[in-house]
């Protein structure tokens, strides 16, 4: 090992948890994917060429996958028939007789190879599945998907050793649930303040795990678990490097506690906990990658892992189009069908014609993860954090058309003898879609670092303040040939026209001029703010907004086109068009508000705020009890351990 790289023998406590920002900084760019050695649609978008080949035609489904996967996803859907997911609400426990169904199917190891046991099947069928089970039950999709999508399987897919798979996919396979436990109290979307810790036994054959996780998704249930832990720092040209390791984690190995079982305003049956970790032994063979390698494991793992939720999200809000669709004209209020009403119809046209492209941006997404060749990092964030926010607004648009029966449970409107359509369960499941796997703000910063990533490597030296004379001019000198081609292409009007997309070819215009405009205006940005432009998240978030519109225009564009001239579905045009009228609209006000005329205002208030000079506006509420000394030891025994409803949830693990 060079000496430059030795390691340290700094642990992780909680004394050393906060850290500085640009300690935080380091450690995320540490972490990021710095090379693009595939070509990305939406990174390009954001510099403002677009690439419609990249994404057009829409790829076709694939039929040989289709068949393979079709006998599965029917034992599914049948399975799906007779499960109840209000008893799974009201109990805030998924049964193991259901659970075991479920293994029986192979519906734990859907995309593992068949040589280990697996199903063998596709990511696109992977998605499907999910779709599906989310049509009806969030908890029981939370099960299957964090299993899948974050936990044991995908990074060892990706980065583990044969024999690590040989040990664990036929052991996942046959119906081990497994977790990703990555956040802490002080550690979520800020690693760098994680304080969990693996030292290195001293006869070298073990790392010794301490700490305590939270929000571990499966956490009271799972087997196996993929762990990520401080390791000791590493010197690098003379300064300490932190390092995060990734281990695969077996939940019988001594000195692992669930320490308690996490309920939630939504999806009551997710087996979420709060986990211990007291001197547990993981084999040095268990380490997944490499040491050091674990953030970026997890960034990566995610990136595909991000590929669930906006599929996801399209199954409840298929689920909800085709209730209120059904309720809209069986209503009837000052002799009409209440879908008849304007007001009523436009959400309905909104929900449908927003369904339609959340559902072509999950399928192209995940399509050019399948084609392969492709850098999705963007795409996948971006799909996850478009899908999920106009899911909400579906769900949202779903409750108001249904009224008081949209705010009714499920049981009750049973017990009445009505039908018992689930809205209300549907939107607290729906809501921690904006937070799982990355909140919209942190998709939104990830993005926005993306989207000026280009410039500020070429031109950051240029504007930066710390930067020398000689150093100015050096980064004129390199970013000049780029700019003096780029920039003035960002001018100079397409003179394609889009005639393959017929109706909707005025659409692909706006996106193709949109797409030129949002470059340079990111180009303007940072001329403008120079360094300071990264702390202009507002102005940031407005120009990623652009972006994930435009590129939810080009896939339902796109899609609508395969849709009518491949399979004879003409309709598709009309909801493509009715989604991209909105959207324009939307993409003409961010512009028109990019750079925020009120930011500074809000901000300096938020500061009063947060200084108390408003405290006065929360006099005459009852609320001191929710700031008074208790303590988690207050709490009664029974939220302060696992709630093991029955013996079947320690038999799963």
């Amino acid at each position: 090992m060079p000496d430059n790289m030795k390691p340290t023998h700094t642990a992780a406590s909680p004394q050393n948890a906060h850290v500085s920002e640009a300690e935080a900084r380091d450690v995320a760019e540490q972490a990021r994917e710095t090379e693009w050695t595939h070509p990305s649609f939406v990174r390009e978008l954001f510099l403002g060429r677009f690439r419609a080949e990249l994404i057009h035609p829409h790829p076709m489904e694939d039929a040989a996958e289709a068949a393979r996967a079709k006998p599965f996803l029917d034992q599914l859907s049948a399975f799906l028939d007779t499960y109840d997911a209000d008893e799974t609400d009201r109990t805030g426990n998924i049964k193991e007789s259901d659970v075991q169904q479920l293994r029986d199917m192979g519906a734990m190891g859907i995309k593992i190879p068949k040589e280990y046991g697996g199903l063998g099947l596709s990511q696109m069928t992977y998605v499907k599945a999910m779709e599906l089970v989310t049509s009806k039950c969030g908890s029981l999709v939370a099960l299957l998907s964090a299993s899948q999508s974050i936990g044991v399987p995908q990074p060892l897919k990706l980065f583990g050793t044969e024999e690590q798979k040989k040990k664990y996919f036929p052991r996942i396979a046959k119906g081990a649930i497994t977790a990703f436990a990555l956040t802490e109290v002080h550690a979520g979307s800020d690693p760098a303040t994680m304080t969990t810790s693996a030292v290195l036994s001293e006869d070298g054959k073990h790392w010794v795990i301490n700490g305590e996780k939270l929000w571990c998704t499966n956490g009271t249930r799972a087997e196996l678990f993929v762990v990520m832990a401080r390791t000791p720092d590493k010197i690098v040209n003379g300064k300490a490097r932190k390092q995060i390791t990734a281990f695969i984690v077996d939940s019988k190995t001594p000195g692992f506690e669930v320490k308690m079982r996490c309920h939630f305003m939504g999806l009551k049956a997710i087996e979420n906990g709060w986990l211990s970790f007291k001197d547990v032994k993981v084999p040095i063979e268990d380490v997944l990658w490499a040491e050091g390698k674990g953030l970026k494991l997890a960034l990566t793992t995610l990136n595909t892992g991000r590929l669930t939720i906006p599929a996801s999200v399209v199954g409840g809000a298929k689920a909800l189009l085709k209730s209120v669709r059904a309720w809209a004209m069986e209503r009837v209020q000052w002799g009409q069908p209440i879908g008849k009403h304007e007001a009523v119809a436009q959400k309905l046209a909104r929900m449908a014609s927003s369904t339609f492209a959340m559902e072509s941006v999950a399928l192209l997404t995940t399509s050019l993860y399948e084609k392969g060749g492709y850098d999705i990092r963007l795409e996948a964030a971006i799909a996850k954090l478009w899908n999920t926010e106009a899911a909400w607004k579906g769900v949202d648009d779903a409750l108001q058309i249904r009224g008081g029966r949209g705010y009714e449970t499920a049981d009750s409107l049973r017990a009445r003898g009505e039908k018992p359509i689930p809205v209300e369960r549907m939107m607290r499941d729906s809501r921690i879609n904006l937070i799982f796997e990355g909140s919209s703000e942190i998709m939104r910063l990830f993005i926005a670092r993306e989207a000026v990533d280009a410039h500020f490597s070429i031109a950051f030296p240029i504007v930066a303040p710390e930067s020398s004379f000689s150093t100015r001019i050096k980064a004129l000198i390199k970013a000049t040939p780029f700019y003096v081609t780029w920039y003035p292409a960002r001018w100079i009007p397409s003179f394609k026209t889009y005639g393959d997309f017929g109706k909707l070819a005025g659409h692909m215009r706006f996106v193709d001029g949109t797409t030129r405009k949002l470059g340079r205006s990111l180009f303007h940005a940072m001329v403008r703010f120079g360094p300071k432009l990264e702390r202009k998240q507002m102005v940031l978030f407005r120009a990623v907004d652009i972006g994930a519109e435009l590129f939810a225009m080009a896939a339902s564009c796109s899609r609508a086109v395969m849709l009518a001239s491949k399979l004879n579905q003409p309709e598709a045009i009309q909801l493509a068009d009715a989604f991209c009228v909105e959207a324009r609209g939307r993409i003409e006000a961010l512009f028109k508000s990019l750079y925020g005329p009120h930011d500074e205002q809000l901000y300096k208030l938020a500061m009063g705020v947060l200084k108390g000079e408003y405290a006065w506006l929360e006099e005459g509420i009852a609320w001191e009890s929710y700031y008074g000394e208790s303590s988690v030891q207050s709490l009664p025994s029974s939220v302060r351990k696992p709630a093991v409803v029955s013996s079947e949830l320690t038999t799963a693990g």
